[in-house]
This record gives structure tokens, sequence and C-alpha cells, in this order.
């Protein structure tokens, strides 16, 4: 993730998304992509189109199977 990020290039269905996983990873320790999809009530594809974005930018980081917070600049409520 290059520093100063942008968060402004995230889409509205990427900080649902990424809300998704930091409520997930909280609890369970990670987030996996049948958990996201039922949380967000978004299809697989579009879940998995946002983690790559997220992954992307270093905001989610992959965890075998399952996905985690990477560092961040932002602050969400969940």
């Amino acid at each position: 993730m290059t520093e100063g990020h942008d968060v402004q290039a995230l889409s509205d269905v990427d900080f649902h998304v990424y809300e998704a996983v930091a409520a997930q990873a909280v609890t369970a320790g990670a987030a996996r992509l049948d958990g996201l999809t039922r949380a967000c009530g978004l299809g697989e594809e579009e879940v998995r189109e946002s983690l790559s974005t997220l992954i992307e930018h270093g905001y989610v980081v992959p965890l075998g199977d399952a996905y985690g917070l990477g560092p961040h600049t932002f602050e969400v409520e969940y």
C-alpha cells in the first residue's frame, strides 16, 4: 500500500466489504468468502472484485482461503 493512499478511490461496495472483513476478523480472526457474501448481501463475484481492489490497495490481506485486515489509514464502525 502506498503511504497516504487516498481512500476516496474506494467505492461504497469496497467500504461495505471492508467493514464486513473487519467485523469477521475481529470476531473470528479472519473472514471467509461465504461469510462475506452473506454479511454484505452481495453476489460472490461482486465481493471477489471488491476484495481484489482492497487487496491491491493493501487494506485487506489474503490469509490462505480467508482474509484479514492490512494496515489502513481510516476507521470503520463494526
